[in-house]
């Protein structure tokens, strides 16, 4: 961490560094939140959190700066909690273990959380800094992670300035203007249970997958351990029938916006060993051949395990498999209206069991209502013929462009100063809090900035270090050149 304090821009490093020594998974935020309004207050700043939690911090404007227009800086507070499973670390109570790799920040073994917190460190940097800006109010968010919920439970008529820059971008030299609306389905598929009766009784784990942001990976290629597990599940079905087998336990994933890197299922059988390692190694063979450009950490074991009093009744085994098996997941469309961007998607991120069901956690994101409207209609025509049930729930609306906006023009021209090149104007095929504010307050100009931030949750997250220097750079410029009021 001390040398992560030296990185340059100094105040931002310094703030991230902080940001990680603070546990904050999402519902799990009060302390850093605490944190950051007991240090404004100690800097004489406005502070106060509104009954969701959020943070809203005022500072006046720099001397010279009162009469231009007042801007808003927002992140989230909260960060995905994801780790390899092999890595010993509470998301509650243990610091992020934070280091230097080359030109990039990254973490051992779990999640960075970069996404937000760099957003969140520079905007701390700011009200720090003397860096020229006009009067500023840095809104601060909390569970954005789980369904932004601190979006949804935003205090009415808090926020008094109509300028936004959201920090939540990932991608060096790009503007997001508009972004993807999102929705859970929570799926359930009941099972019975039987006396086990099965000579041999074996896990099925893949792990090693790279996982990835269900929204900003999606289009990427890569596996789904969930569906990769049921796969050889309904595979090894198909090509033996005559093997006599059930589940005792099937399991996946950890967050409902992470494509889910492991997964596992407990075998039972009678029958020839042979057969069920021979097939396993067979379809590993094959989807390492599938997966070579984007999965070459992939995990495919077989392990004999002590029997169990319990399993699945042959049946329910069955069923769960071939729902799971047909359940759609991935793009489901591309866009016509923005050039290179995913329209419709879901991702199953979650799987468990509770009490006698096999239950599920889907994220569905679309640019478009209809979208989700077709997604939600396939995933109840699929329980109700599976016999389960869906719930839908978390709603949030897409950011709709605003191509003419002058917030957006002053963004692309400062970007062009510190890039040499124009910067691309992109649609995001995630969740930004941006819609969800602008419904509180439909009269906000917004625009979305960030540096570069890879495999964001997931273990394999980083942030560039050059990136981080030029985000900030195109920040201040434009905090140091708004329009008059």
């Amino acid at each position: 961490m001390s040398e992560i304090k030296q990185l340059q821009p100094q105040l931002v490093w310094k703030w991230f560094a902080d940001i990680c020594s603070i546990p904050h998974p999402s519902y799990h935020e009060n302390e850093l939140a605490t944190f950051i309004v007991n240090w404004a207050k100690s800097k004489g700043l406005f502070a106060e959190r509104d009954e969701a939690g959020n943070v809203l911090i005022r500072k006046p404007a720099t001397k010279g700066m009162e009469n231009k227009r007042g801007v808003i800086l927002q992140a989230h507070v909260d960060m995905v909690p994801q780790k390899n499973e092999a890595t010993v670390h509470d998301f509650q109570k243990d610091p992020i273990k934070a280091y230097i790799d080359g030109e990039w920040v990254t973490a051992e073994g779990t999640t960075l959380g970069a996404d937000n917190g760099i957003g969140m460190a520079s905007a701390l940097a700011i009200l720090e800094s003397d860096v020229p800006h006009p009067d500023l109010e840095v809104l601060l968010t909390m569970s954005e992670e789980t369904g932004m919920e601190g979006a949804v439970g935003l205090r009415p008529n808090w926020l008094t300035h109509d300028l936004m820059i959201n920090l939540d971008t990932e991608e060096n030299g790009e503007i997001y203007v508009g972004c993807a609306g999102g929705e859970n389905a929570n799926i359930s598929l009941p099972f019975t249970t039987e006396a086990n009766t099965f000579a041999h009784h074996y896990q099925f784990s893949l792990k090693g997958l790279r996982g990835g942001h269900s929204g900003c990976d999606i289009h990427k290629n890569r596996g789904n351990a969930i569906k990769m597990m049921v796969r050889f599940l309904a595979e090894f079905r198909c090509a033996h029938p005559e093997f006599d087998f059930t589940l005792s336990e099937i399991r996946g994933g950890t967050i409902r916006n992470a494509i889910p890197r492991e997964a596992f299922a407990s075998i039972a059988f009678n029958g020839d060993v042979a057969i069920l390692e021979k097939a396993v190694a067979d379809f590993t063979n094959t989807v390492a051949s599938e997966y070579a450009a984007t999965e070459e950490n992939m995990e495919i074991a077989l392990t004999k395990l002590d029997a169990v009093k319990d399993v699945f009744t042959p049946a329910s085994a069955r069923k769960i498999i071939d729902t799971l098996n047909v359940l759609p997941c991935g793009v489901m469309r591309q866009s016509d209206a923005v050039k290179d961007t995913v329209e419709t998607s879901l991702s199953i991120g979650v799987l468990r069991m509770e009490g006698n069901a096999v239950v599920g956690t889907i994220l569905i994101r679309s640019l478009i209502e209809s979208g989700t409207v077709q997604i939600r209609a396939q995933l109840q025509s699929l329980m109700d013929l599976a016999g389960g049930e869906v719930k839908f729930s978390g709603y949030y609306p897409g950011w709709t462009p605003q191509p003419d906006s002058e917030l957006l023009a002053l963004t692309k021209q400062h970007y062009a100063d510190v890039l040499g090149e124009a910067p691309a104007i992109k649609v995001i095929h995630a969740g930004l809090e941006c819609g969800l504010l602008k419904k509180h307050y439909p009269n906000l100009e917004v625009v979305s900035i960030g540096p570069t931030i890879r495999n964001a949750h997931s273990p394999d997250e980083k942030v560039h270090i050059p990136a981080v220097a030029t985000y900030w750079d195109v920040l201040t410029r434009l905090l140091a050149n708004m329009a008059d009021k």
